[in-house]
């Protein structure tokens, strides 16, 4: 198993809204993708700590293995996320690793 772990700062606005709608608006977007092949978890979580260290969204996926994480990776509808998520983010760092 495959485990995919992405954790989102945002900018204070951007597209016209608020960090903390933007957040929840990822966060719909985000479990929408459920469903794709060779997913079998994902769970997005919105920080209330709100601390400097904080990010302000936590993605948590597990896959079947490393070529069904390559395929969520270009699938039409991440890909539609991404272009979606870019002008929101100001950091993005990711994790992928065996489990």
């Amino acid at each position: 198993m495959i485990v995919h772990i992405v954790f989102w700062r945002l900018h204070q606005t951007a597209n016209g809204k608020s960090k903390h709608d933007n957040a929840r608006e990822i966060k719909e977007r985000l479990e929408a993708l459920r469903g794709l092949p060779g997913l079998r978890r994902l769970d997005v979580g919105i920080d209330f700590a709100g601390t400097e260290q904080s990010s302000d969204v936590a993605l948590y996926t597990e896959f079947d293995s490393r070529e069904a994480l390559d395929a969520y990776q270009v699938h039409p509808a991440h890909q539609e996320f991404a272009a979606f998520l870019t002008p929101l983010r100001s950091e993005r760092r990711v994790v992928d690793y065996e489990s």
